[in-house]
Order: structure tokens, then C-alpha cells, then sequence
């Protein structure tokens, strides 16, 4: 990976950028507008909003006046958990293209496996059909567990492409990130700054002045170099180019060694196995 527009081949030959800008929390109309537009103008590529998010219109508005083609984009965004269920999932996907107005999206994904209500597999063959009627060109899940895995991949004719969940250096989720390597799913990362928590942490900090980096540049290629895809969430033009220049510099066998090693299973997050909500 060169730079901001290096991607990964997903197991079906798509390129999916190593970096994006994720929209988690930001508002909709001029503050997403305005993110997004300073994202793709500083060279990124990849953008990934949610249904909840509720600001696929601000992506869509930022996408249609951008300053490169919409094929140069790799849009993602996601299904909600009340929405599961097959029919319920096509109509959701019509409605996030409306909002986006787009003619295909590049990932779509399911944002949580919500075990409790037992769709996810039925929402899945939702997702195969999308991806076989061209309006997707990858597919995939978001914070799903082995076993979540295990049971989609069972029952499903499509194996995952991508697995977004919670990962940074208090959550590394060793046996997962290996699953998924086994499998050729490919992992990314939400929350890779853990909203901030980590910027000050000794270790990081240390790390970071041997390079002459920030701590936030630090975890990103520490997760770049892991192999995970990662999209860092900022609303400030300077900070969304900071997050971007990591391509630069490379941390050694021994620093990522050290970043792993602050591992605490910690989660920002809710818990896959918990979070039932819709």
C-alpha cells in the first residue's frame, strides 16, 4: 500500500481502498456534505455511511458535486436491524439508493447480526440477490463473531466479503481477524481511534514520536499493516487529511508487537451477542 488510493482485492476481485472516511455521527446537510467533499478533495476514495446514520442524502449530495467520477468512489452503507428479513431488506436497499441517488452501490452491508430476532441469514439472501442483480458489487456484514460467520457461511451461497466491526489496539480480536484471513473475508475497522481514548496512551505516544507521527497515524497503520481495512471518522479538514498521511512511514515487527499488547478486549461499542435492538 502507496497511498490513499492503494486498495485490497476482495475475494471477488473487487478493489476496496485500504482507507476511507466513515460518517458515523456526523449530521446531515452541510456538516456531511462538507466532510465528505474535504475527504475526496484530500484523495480519498471510499466513503461509508449507514441507513441509521440517517445522512445518505448529505453523502449522496457530496458524491454527486465531487470532483471524480463516481467509479473512482467505493460507497458503502448498511441495512438497520429492524429492517432484517428478505423482503424488508430489498425495500430498505431501494430506499438507501434513493436517498444516495446512486445507480449501484459498491458494499452494502448487515449492520448488526441482532441473534435474538434469527433473520440474518434470510437478510443475507437478500444481500446475494442484490449482488447477482448487479446493483451491489460486493457484499458483506458488519460485527459479526465467528459464529455468526460460521452459521451465514453454512446456510448461504456467498461467503462475506467484508467484515466491518470494532477494532483498535484495546479490542484486536486476534481469532477473528485470523478466521477472516482464512476465509478471505476481508476485516475493516470502525472506530479505530476507539473515539479518542487512545490518543494519549503511553505506549502510542512513545511510538509516535519515534516517527514524528500523531498518535492517531500510529493506530491506523498499525491497522493497515495488520491487513484491516480502517475508515477513521472526523468532521475537521485538517484532521481528515492528518488521518490520510500514513502511508509514509512503517512501524516495526517489535512496535506492533507492543501496540497488540495493550489488548484488554475492551469495546466503545455494544457486545454482537447482546445487541439486539431495532
Amino acid at each position: 500500500m502507496k497511498n490513499l488510493q492503494s486498495t485490497t482485492t476482495l475475494h471477488n476481485g473487487v478493489n476496496m481502498p485500504w482507507l476511507g472516511l466513515g460518517v458515523f455521527k456526523v449530521q446531515e446537510g452541510e456538516e456531511v456534505v462538507a466532510s465528505v467533499k474535504a475527504a475526496i478533495d484530500a484523495g480519498y476514495r471510499s466513503i461509508d455511511t449507514a441507513a441509521i446514520y440517517q445522512n445518505e442524502e448529505g453523502v449522496g449530495q457530496a458524491i454527486a458535486k465531487a470532483s471524480v467520477p463516481r467509479e473512482d468512489l467505493f460507497i458503502t452503507s448498511k441495512v438497520w436491524n429492524s429492517n432484517q428479513g428478505f423482503d424488508q431488506t430489498l425495500a430498505a436497499f431501494d430506499e438507501t439508493m434513493g436517498k444516495l441517488g446512486l445507480d449501484y452501490l459498491d458494499l452494502y452491508l448487515i449492520h448488526w447480526p441482532v441473534p435474538a430476532e434469527g433473520k440474518f441469514v434470510d437478510t443475507w439472501k437478500a444481500l446475494e440477490k442484490l449482488y447477482k442483480d448487479g446493483r451491489v458489487r460486493a457484499i458483506g456484514v458488519s460485527n459479526f463473531q465467528i459464529h455468526h460467520l460460521e452459521e451465514l457461511i453454512a446456510n448461504s451461497e456467498i461467503t462475506p466479503m467484508v467484515n466491518q466491526v470494532e477494532y483498535h489496539p484495546r479490542l484486536t480480536q486476534t481469532d477473528l481477524l485470523a478466521f477472516c484471513k482464512q476465509n478471505k473475508i476481508q476485516l475493516e475497522a470502525w472506530s479505530p481511534l476507539m473515539q479518542g481514548e487512545l490518543l494519549d496512551e503511553p505506549t502510542l505516544v512513545e511510538i509516535a514520536n519515534n516517527h514524528q507521527k500523531s498518535t492517531a497515524q500510529v493506530i491506523l497503520r498499525w491497522d493497515l499493516q495488520n491487513g484491516v481495512v480502517t475508515i477513521p471518522k472526523s468532521v475537521k479538514p485538517h484532521r481528515i487529511v492528518e488521518n490520510a498521511d500514513v502511508f509514509d512511514f512503517e512501524l516495526t515487527k517489535e512496535e506492533m508487537d507492543r501496540i497488540s499488547a495493550l489488548n484488554q478486549d475492551k469495546r466503545v461499542g455494544p457486545n454482537p451477542d447482546e445487541f439486539n435492538r431495532v
